[in-house]
């Protein structure tokens, strides 16, 4: 089910699930927003800290669910990821955003809240947030509102050695593996047969991402995909003892024997070129030898 799309003059609401936020940031972010053609508003208790969260579960879910509520506000935009969305997951009122549903924006660890959407079967958006504006390439906030607006898309980026090549269509789910291995286990645990999965990540352990993926592959979340769409998976670390393996490595390992096409590189995740996903939406991925084309159909 697709959210209403965006006019111009439409109201964005601004609510933190996770971490807390610097208020100077958010302002920064609410000009650009209106610089944009849209309204903006701040969650109740946007600015509230509780150690490393903006505010407690319950101020959290209480703003999430204002905005829910509020028919004003046409998308919920998540001011960053951290860690905290999960601590309110069973505090949101789902049942009223499947009655009148709602764009809700973010990546990272705002996965949690897009893996709840993909269960109901709500679209999402995977997208860049305000702490991010600043860095963001013009082309990643440019899909952001585009995308919010309805249009239709298709991007492109190089191919590299490692790509499977191919052509799939297909519902897009995904987001931080970290947040879908998280998950696992739970009544909204993600479902991926006969869907393109698209992860990314951020700040982990080559054998942590090895750890992930063989839990991905032993839940049998991998072998029947149509696709597979490899974002950033930035700033990995590793061991004093080498792990050997790089993350495209240890990702071809885990769907050995699988065939579909796999691409690498992808410009989404914890990139400045961040650019917007529905998730939940319809996609034609194609993987050629030089090129990489991933066509919306929202």
């Amino acid at each position: 089910m697709l959210p209403a799309f965006l006019e111009k003059g439409d109201m964005i609401r601004i609510v933190a699930t996770a971490r807390k936020m610097d208020r100077s940031i958010l302002e920064e972010a609410a000009d650009f927003i209106e610089k944009a053609g849209y309204q903006v508003s701040f969650g109740k208790h946007l600015f509230e800290a509780n150690n490393q969260f903006a505010g407690s579960d319950e101020m959290r879910a209480s703003d999430f669910n204002e905005a829910i509520h509020d028919n004003e506000v046409k998308a919920i935009l998540c001011a960053r990821g951290g860690y905290g969305s999960v601590r309110i997951l069973d505090a949101i009122d789902w049942k009223h955003l499947q009655k009148l549903p709602k764009w809700i924006v973010g990546y990272s660890d705002v996965t949690a809240i897009h893996q709840v959407c993909n269960y109901l079967s709500i679209a999402s958006m995977h997208a860049t947030m305000p702490i991010n504006f600043k860095s963001n390439t013009q082309a990643a906030l440019d899909s952001l509102f585009n995308t919010l607006s309805g249009a239709s898309f298709t991007y492109e980026w190089d191919s590299m050695d490692l790509n499977r090549s191919g052509t799939c269509s297909g519902e897009l789910v995904g987001g931080n593996l970290s947040m879908i291995y998280s998950m696992m286990g739970s009544t909204e645990q993600l479902n991926t047969t006969g869907k393109i999965l698209f992860l990314e990540d951020l700040d982990e352990y080559l054998y942590h991402v090895d750890r992930m993926m063989m839990c991905l592959k032993r839940a049998d979340l991998l072998s029947g995909l149509k696709g597979l769409i490899i974002g950033g998976m930035t700033d990995m670390n590793d061991n004093t003892i080498p792990f050997g393996k790089t993350v495209p490595q240890i990702i071809l390992d885990a769907i050995k024997g699988y065939n579909f096409p796999v691409t690498f590189n992808a410009p989404f995740g914890h990139i400045d070129d961040n650019r917007t996903l529905v998730l939940g939406g319809q996609y034609k991925l194609q993987v050629k030898e030089s090129k990489v084309y991933l066509s919306s159909s929202v």
